[in-house]
C-alpha cells in the first residue's frame, strides 16, 4: 500500500477582502508560525462520468508545496483517508498503486483529466509548547479550469477564495475554536466538501441522472426500490474500497453489504422483476460465499484465543496459545488474500456493472406506481411468514435433523432483519419484527459459531498429537464449545414461544 494519513479538515467561503483573524490565545496553542506562501497546481483525474467524484473520491496530481505528488482521497466517515504516491514521470496516467484501491468504482473505465486547479495558498501553522503541529490554516485563492466536452459544452473557468482548517495533532475542540474566530471575522461554512466538487457541481448534476420525485405522501414503490438499491450499492462500493486498502473488518462489511442487497432484491420482487434480478441475486450469493470462510475462521480463532486466556494455567497443556496466535496471523492474511482475489475476479466486476444497471434502468413491474406502504407491508409479511414456517419445521424436526433446521431458522431471521431494516424508515411497526429477528439471529448465531470452533478444535488436536504434543486442552475447548452450543439452543427454545407471538403480530 502507498503511504497515507487521515485528513480531518473543514472549509469556509470568504470574500476577496477577507482578513484572517488573529489565532493566538487559543487553548493549547503556544505559538503561531509566520505565514508561508505556496503556488500549487492540481490536475484531477476521473472517468468521463465522474464515477469517482460521485463516490466522494478524488484523484489528483499536485505540483508545488511540501506534499507534491499523486493523491487519492477516500471517504472515512466525517474525515477522509489520503493515500500518497511520488510524482514520477507519468503526467496523464495515475500510478497503479492509487488506481488499485478504486478498481471497483472505476470498473474498467479509463481515467483522464477532468479539471485543473491553480491555487495561491498561504499557510499558517498552530503549534503546542513542544512544537508539534496542531492545525494548519490555509488561505486559498483558486483559479479552476474544466476542459471542453465538445462544441456544445465549452471549457469552463471558475475563481474563488476559501479558507481550509486541517487538524494535525489538535482535537475537535481546537477546530471548533478556530471556526468560531473565522466565522466571527466573516467566513461562511462551505457548502461544498471539496474544491473539485465545487467546480464540477453542474456536470455532476447532469450525470447523476435519475433523481426521486419529492412527493407529499412519500415515494412510489418503484422509486423506493430504486433508491434502496442505489444506496446499498454505495455501501458495497465503500466496503470494497475499505477492503482493497486493507481496513479492519472490511471483509465482513463487504459480506454484509452483499447480503443486504440480495435480501432487498428478494423482498422487493413485486416491484423489481424477479426474473431479471434472479441472476444478480445468485451472483451476490456467490460473493457472500467467497468471503464467508475467511470471516468464520477469523471469528472462531479470536473466540478460542479469548477462551484459552480465561482458562486456569494448569488446564492449558502445551503451546496452545502460541498455536492459536500463529493460526490467527496465518488465517487473517490468507482470508484477506482470498477476499482480495475475489474482488479482482472479472465475475465480481460484472456483478457491480449489473447492480449499476439495476439503478440506471431498473426492471420495474406493474406495481412500481403503487403506493409504497402496502408493498412494504407485503414484503415484511412474506419474510416473517418464511421465518415462521422454518420455526414450525424446527419444532417438529427429529433430533438428527434439528441442527440443519435451526440453521435454516437463523438464515430466515437474517432475511427478516435485513428486509425490515430497509423498510423501517417508511413503515410503522417494522421495528418489532427487526427486534424479534435480531433475537433469533443472536442466539442461533452463537450456536452456529460453535460449529466452526468445534471443528477447528478437532483439527488442531489432530495436528498437536501428530507433533507429539498433549491434545487435552483442545479436547477441553471442544467440550466447552459444545456446552455453549447446547446452552444457546436451550435459550432459543425458551424464547421461541414469545418470538412466535411477536412474529405473528408483525406479519399480520
Amino acid at each position: 500500500m502507498p503511504s497515507g494519513h487521515l485528513e480531518v479538515e473543514s472549509k469556509y467561503d470568504v470574500d476577496e477582502a477577507y482578513a484572517l483573524p488573529p489565532l493566538e490565545g487559543l487553548d493549547g496553542v503556544v505559538s503561531v508560525d509566520a505565514p508561508v506562501e505556496h503556488a500549487l497546481e492540481a490536475v484531477y483525474h476521473d472517468a468521463a462520468d465522474l464515477r469517482l467524484l460521485r463516490a466522494r473520491v478524488t484523484l489528483r496530481r499536485r505540483t508545488g508545496g511540501p506534499d507534491a505528488g499523486w493523491h487519492l482521497k477516500l471517504p472515512a466517515g466525517a474525515a477522509r483517508y489520503e493515500l500518497h504516491a511520488p510524482l514520477g514521470r507519468a503526467v496523464r496516467r495515475p500510478p497503479q498503486a492509487l488506481v488499485a484501491p478504486v478498481t471497483g468504482l472505476l470498473r474498467g473505465a479509463p481515467t483522464g483529466p477532468v479539471a485543473t486547479l491553480r491555487t495561491r495558498r498561504v499557510v499558517t501553522a498552530l503549534r503546542d509548547g513542544e512544537g508539534r503541529l496542531l492545525a494548519e490554516i490555509a488561505d486559498d485563492v483558486v483559479a479552476a479550469s474544466v476542459p471542453a466536452l465538445g462544441p456544445d459544452r465549452p471549457a469552463e473557468a471558475h475563481t474563488w477564495r476559501e479558507v481550509e482548517v486541517e487538524l494535525g495533532d489538535g482535537d475537535a475542540a481546537l477546530a471548533e475554536a478556530v471556526a468560531e474566530r473565522l466565522v466571527a471575522a466573516g467566513a461562511r461554512p462551505s457548502a461544498s466538501a471539496s474544491k473539485l466538487g465545487r467546480v464540477l457541481a453542474a456536470r455532476r448534476a447532469e450525470l447523476d441522472g435519475w433523481v426521486p420525485k419529492v412527493r407529499k405522501k412519500g415515494p412510489r414503490a418503484g422509486e423506493f426500490a430504486r433508491t434502496a438499491v442505489r444506496d446499498q450499492l454505495a455501501g458495497l462500493e465503500a466496503a470494497d474500497v475499505a477492503l482493497r486498502t486493507e481496513q479492519p473488518d472490511a471483509v465482513h462489511q463487504v459480506r454484509v453489504a452483499a447480503r443486504r442487497l440480495r435480501s432487498t432484491l428478494a423482498a422487493l420482487r413485486e416491484v423489481l422483476d424477479p426474473e431479471v434480478t434472479r441472476a444478480v441475486r445468485d451472483e451476490l450469493r456467490w460473493l457472500g460465499g467467497q468471503l464467508s470462510a475467511a470471516r468464520d475462521t477469523e471469528v472462531a480463532v479470536a473466540h478460542l484465543r479469548e477462551l484459552v486466556a480465561a482458562e486456569p494455567e494448569d488446564l492449558v497443556l502445551g503451546p496452545v496459545a502460541a498455536r492459536l496466535q500463529q493460526l490467527q496471523i496465518e488465517e487473517d492474511r490468507a482470508g484477506l488474500d482470498r477476499a482480495l482475489d475475489t474482488l479482482a475476479d472479472a465475475r465480481y466486476l460484472r456483478l457491480l456493472e449489473d447492480l449499476h444497471g439495476l439503478v440506471t434502468d431498473p426492471p420495474l413491474t406493474g406495481r412500481a406506481d403503487d403506493r409504497l406502504e402496502p408493498v412494504l407491508r407485503e414484503a415484511v409479511a412474506r419474510s416473517v411468514t418464511r421465518l415462521r414456517r422454518h420455526l414450525r419445521t424446527a419444532r417438529r424436526a427429529a433430533p438428527e435433523h434439528r441442527s440443519e433446521a435451526l440453521h435454516a431458522v437463523r438464515k430466515a431471521a437474517k432475511r427478516v432483519r435485513y428486509t425490515t431494516e430497509v423498510v423501517a424508515p417508511r413503515l410503522d411497526g417494522a421495528d418489532a419484527a427487526t427486534k424479534a429477528a435480531k433475537r433469533v439471529q443472536t442466539v442461533l448465531g452463537e450456536r452456529q459459531d460453535t460449529v466452526v470452533t468445534r471443528e477447528l478444535c478437532r483439527r488442531l488436536a489432530v495436528v498437536a498429537l501428530a507433533e507429539g504434543e498433549n491434545g487435552f486442552t483442545f479436547g477441553r475447548l471442544h467440550a466447552l464449545e459444545q456446552a455453549r452450543a447446547d446452552a444457546a439452543e436451550r435459550r432459543f427454545w425458551e424464547l421461541e414461544p414469545s418470538l412466535r407471538r411477536k412474529l405473528a403480530k408483525a406479519g399480520s
